[in-house]
């Protein structure tokens, strides 16, 4: 069974950070929301070509942990899971890889992650690619700032009242 064969399963779950929704096939995650103020708006924050392939279920134990871990204010370190971000460009790989090697209780500015992306003129853009980052923890795009300290945009339901929330978070430890 390949990968493009593996059923594709929907969990949602309430939290301490508001209800979650993911989509994930075998080991790889499709998709992943966040801060959703009931199970039904976090369902509907999935993308629906994802969703219309997805049956609810059970996926992946142990992911399941750490995301409840980390919404407990534990440091967790999601560099190893699995993506599926499907078609991107070349920057918008770069930035994803990037983004995901940002540590937790750490952050960056936009213009500093484009310069590690390999485009050092790029900060618009990579603000714009973070914009559509739909695996909000996974790659976590929270932690990335304007170079003058603003919070800056997050596409998550509560947009910079859930990023502050999430630099808090992990700044407790």
């Amino acid at each position: 069974m390949t990968c493009l064969d593996e059923p594709y399963i929907r969990v949602v779950m309430p939290g301490p950070l508001g209800w979650l929704a993911l989509i994930g096939a075998g080991k790889v995650l499709k998709q992943l929301t966040i801060a959703h103020r009931s199970a039904r708006a976090a369902v509907r924050a999935l993308d629906a070509r994802l969703l219309e392939k997805a049956t609810p279920g059970t996926w992946n134990e142990p992911l399941l942990r750490r995301l409840k871990d980390y919404a407990a204010g534990r440091p967790v370190d999601f560099g190893d899971v699995p993506i599926d971000p499907g078609r991107l460009t070349d920057l918008q790989r770069r930035v994803f890889d990037q983004c995901r090697q940002i540590p937790y209780g750490r952050t960056t500015t936009y213009g500093r992650l484009a310069a590690a992306a390999g485009s050092p003129r790029a900060a618009r853009a990579v603000g714009n690619c973070l914009a559509a980052n739909r695996f909000a923890l996974i790659v976590p795009c929270h932690r990335v700032v304007a170079a003058d300290g603003r919070l800056g945009g997050f596409s998550a339901p509560g947009g910079p009242r859930t990023k502050r929330r999430l630099l808090l978070l992990e700044s407790q430890q």
